[in-house]
């Protein structure tokens, strides 16, 4: 064992105490895989996945999945419908990113077998051109944090291997980290800092941040979880505890090289700070306000997320990239804001 390091009997003892204490914790949210659809262009994959919800077949189709993965022969005898149709319509849906389909041995050679790809939908309706705020839109991968504090167990991996040594923080300073597409700690942080692309003059009506995350366990565990974090200029916006660290199915983007037995995919979660406080996939998540968040004029804006070391629930965070997991987008910043803003008044 490297010096150092944090014994894997150990971390496994400590984490399971907070599992335990999760068990006995009412009211403990369930793992939903979300994802966040704009309506707004005429065309594109969003039109395409709308359209396919618009059938009764297709929508039975994803009610009879739930979260099983089934043989595409076992659905069509199970709904009566023909084996053509039922091929059919997962093939619409499939094409429309609802649904996930791969090969698995059987009894005699190969079949396919399905598995709904998100629980949840998030649509966001089109405004129309009178509606529209002004926005910027900034991106920036994973690897691409400016510090870090991290605790075993900890680790990157990029779309072809792991970057540095395991659970050795010290890997989080490797100048591939850059291309890391996965990665994963204990406790602690790993801020990303972005410039402040508003006009000058304008007034910051929306900050909001969107990544895929989930807790950190041994392997994986769904029942795991973790009070993930985010602050912005050091102000917390308050925490999430998500519910466990997925795997069992394998997540749409990860490598073939990432062994199944470990952590697939997150959930895609979007934080939202406004003037009437801040929100996670539109529920309230705290009081925390725009103006608390000091978002200046040509400063730069720091985004930290991470699980502190005395929070209630310390599972950890994975935090994916554009290539690994379901998602593929890297850490998106999004800032709404109004150039219509009346001047101070000068003293008299």
């Amino acid at each position: 064992m490297r010096a150092g390091l944090r014994p894997p009997r150990i971390v496994r003892r400590v984490t399971a105490l907070g599992r335990r204490a999760a068990r006995e914790t009412p009211n403990r949210p369930v793992a939903r895989k979300s994802f966040h659809v704009d309506a707004g262009p005429a065309d594109g994959p969003a039109l395409e996945m709308l359209k396919a919800l618009g059938n009764e077949t297709r929508i039975a189709i994803l009610a009879y999945l739930g979260d099983r993965l089934t043989p595409v022969n076992q659905i069509a005898q199970d709904l009566r419908l023909p084996a053509s149709t039922a091929t059919m319509h997962i093939a619409v849906l499939e094409r429309a990113g609802l649904l996930h389909t791969e090969m698995r041995p059987a009894s005699r050679g190969l079949q396919k077998v399905c598995a709904r790809t998100y629980d949840e939908l998030v649509i966001d309706l089109p405004r129309g051109p009178h509606h529209t705020r002004n926005a910027v839109e900034l991106s920036t991968p994973i690897g691409g944090y400016s510090q870090f504090e991290v605790e075993p167990t900890c680790g990157l991996a990029s779309r072809d291997g792991l970057i540095g040594y395991l659970d050795d923080p010290n890997s989080f300073y490797e100048p591939e980290r850059l291309g890391a597409q996965l990665l994963w700690f204990r406790s602690g942080y790993v801020e990303y800092v972005f410039p402040n692309r508003v006009p000058p003059g304008a007034r910051i009506l929306s900050l909001q941040l969107t990544a895929e995350v989930c807790s950190e366990a041994p392997l994986h565990d769904a029942d795991w979880p973790s009070d993930i974090g985010v602050w912005v200029n050091d102000v917390a916006l308050g925490e999430w505890t998500c519910p466990g660290d997925f795997g069992a199915t394998r997540g749409r983007l990860t490598p073939a090289w990432w062994e199944e037995k470990d952590s697939q995919y997150g959930v895609l979660k979007r934080w939202r700070v406004s003037d009437d406080g801040s929100t996670i996939d539109g529920l309230a998540l705290s009081a925390t306000a725009t103006a608390e968040l000091e978002l200046r004029s040509g400063q730069p804006i720091r985004i930290r997320i991470g699980v502190r070391p005395d929070a209630q629930f310390v599972g950890g965070i994975n935090l994916f990239g554009r290539e690994f997991g379901n998602y593929p987008q890297d850490i998106g910043l999004r800032l709404e804001y109004d150039t219509d803003v009346a001047p101070e008044p000068r003293g008299g």
